[in-house]
């Protein structure tokens, strides 16, 4: 079978397709550490081709196919990498979907997905007791007991380690253009969305960052994040590797740092404003870090980086794009995201499309210069497709504003989603939560600012006519419906809320208000929300 020619703007199969780049790996470099794990575990690329192999021989043993989409619904370790590469090998679609789903949003993802294969953790499989599984028919769950679940045909672990099997040929050879996964983004006036990202997006997102294969890059966000799978793909196509963590914590970070001897790591919100208030240390230079990238960059990082011995960068990126703007190394312009990176052209528009002026705000869009570099739309959602993609450029939803030297300022958010200790969180999705209390009438859900860092989660709601409502009382019914950063910090309770002569909510003036004298806060009443630990 002769290959479809490449545009020599796309990165050729090799150097961007998972399954090319494992067997291309462990034929090279088959004794290269790949992957460091929280465990302390280690994968050589010779390792990792077994492991994906025999997964990728399971999945297919369960009927699994080339272009058939998979949920994955696992938190960071090896088994959350061995089942997406498996995935991808078969030339199948990698669905992630965040462990803290439940309810009606895990109800939509699985709806959305079309998947009828699902692997999920032991702790996690239980939830999908309490929604509909759509099209799924077969659950692996990976450790616990072999009990029937949601009415879907089971299989332990042993179903991802056949032994002696082989995976099977491609049906056909597989394309940069080719989808690699759907990652579900948070929705903003109606349900999360699935990002369609190729090989060519994928690989292109790592093209902004500075790295070689001598280089490991820290994974310390989740794999259903673009931020966890980002360096798990981009060490691969650069022949290097990565270090993975469960989460960042303060206290052993530079602890992680030197065991995992990682060279690389992106820092998000606060994380570097929390490492830089830890007592000084003489040993704090000693350390492999020798690159930190700032997201966002909103602080003066030239203490940071000589304390520490590394230089720094910053970027802005989202699930849709890929790196759009990214700063040069040891950027002096404190709050400045950077500029347009090689082959993307950035603009600053109004509602219109017509570009605005030097420092006058409006919303960000952009375009690659290659195909194939950027999301390809919105799975099952073609209004939504079309509505960010119009006039031929990519419709960021964010608030930008551009200096007379060209470089990009983040603003604000324009659309309607909240953003929380690195979590996008949809408005819609929360209230239609709150909703659901039967003394609950009306409900927005709006960003107030944290004192920390981005936001936290407020509602207003209305309650039904002749009831009362308890914020108390509302949250306890919200836990066990929704993920834990989706939970609201602060209820206020009102009698109706503000609308517009089109009887459309005005949650700008919600926004504004902001936390009132009468708003219930959560934390000031003693109430603590933790995600649940899965595993262990």
């Amino acid at each position: 079978m002769t290959e479809t020619p490449i545009d020599p703007r796309l990165p050729a199969a090799r150097d961007c397709v998972t399954r090319t780049l494992i067997d291309r790996r462990a034929a090279e470099t088959p004794d290269k550490v790949y992957a460091v794990f929280p465990d302390g575990e280690r994968w050589t690329y010779a390792r990792l081709r077994a492991e994906v192999r025999q997964a990728a021989a399971g999945l297919a043993a369960l009927g699994v196919k080339q272009d058939d989409h998979v949920v994955s619904w696992l938190p960071n370790g090896q088994d959350a990498l061995r089942t997406w590469y498996a995935i991808n090998y078969l030339g199948a679609v990698y669905v992630p979907i965040n462990t803290a789903y439940r309810g009606g949003l895990l109800a939509h993802v699985i709806e959305n997905s079309d998947a009828e294969v699902i692997v999920a953790h032991r702790d996690l499989a239980p939830r999908l007791e309490d929604v509909p599984t759509a099209r799924l028919k077969t659950l692996v769950r990976l450790a616990g007991d072999a009990s029937p679940c949601a009415g879907l045909t089971l299989h332990g672990p042993d179903a991802l380690a056949p032994q002696g099997a082989e995976p099977p040929e491609l049906a056909r050879p597989l394309q940069p253009w080719d989808v690699q996964s759907i990652i579900y983004t948070s929705g903003t006036t109606g349900p999360s969305k699935g990002v369609l990202s190729s090989y060519a997006h994928l690989t292109a997102t790592g093209e902004a960052l500075p790295l070689g294969p001598e280089d490991r890059y820290m994974a310390n966000l989740p794999l259903f994040h673009v931020g966890g799978t980002l360096p798990c793909h981009t060490m691969l196509a650069r022949g290097g590797s990565f270090s993975m963590i469960e989460s960042f914590r303060t206290e052993t970070f530079w602890d992680m740092i030197r065991e995992t001897e990682t060279t690389f790591v992106i820092l998000l919100g606060v994380m570097a404003q929390f490492l830089a208030k830890q007592p000084p240390s003489p040993g704090d230079a000693d350390n492999p870090l020798r690159l930190v990238c700032l997201i966002p960059y909103d602080f003066d990082a030239t203490e940071f980086s000589a304390r520490f011995g590394v230089r720094i960068m910053s970027l802005f990126n989202m699930t849709e794009v890929s790196v759009p703007i990214v700063t040069g190394l040891d950027p002096t312009i404190v709050h400045a995201a950077g500029r347009p990176r090689a082959g993307i052209e950035a603009r600053i528009v109004d509602d219109n499309d017509c570009e605005v002026g030097v420092d006058v705000a409006g919303e960000l869009i952009v375009r690659a210069d290659a195909p194939w570099v950027l999301n390809s739309g919105y799975y099952k959602n073609p209004e939504a497709t079309a509505k960010a993609w119009r006039n031929g450029w990519f419709h960021t939803g964010d608030g930008f504003r551009r200096d007379a030297d060209g470089n990009f300022f983040f603003v604000d958010r324009i659309k309607d989603a909240i953003r929380r200790r690195g979590e996008n969180i949809s408005s819609y999705e929360v209230e239609a939560e709150a909703l659901a209390h039967p003394d609950v009438n009306e409900c927005a859900a709006v960003a107030v600012r944290s004192e920390v860092s981005e936001d936290e989660v407020m509602i207003v709601v209305a309650p039904a006519p002749g009831r009362s409502l308890d914020p108390a009382a509302l949250l306890e019914f919200l836990v066990p419906r929704m993920a834990h950063f989706m939970l609201p910090r602060y209820i206020r309770v009102v009698e109706a809320l503000p609308k517009t002569p089109t009887a459309k909510v005005r949650k700008l003036e919600l926004r504004e208000t902001g936390v009132t004298r009468d708003t219930w806060d959560r934390e000031a009443a003693g109430v603590r929300v933790r995600r649940e630990k899965i595993g262990g």
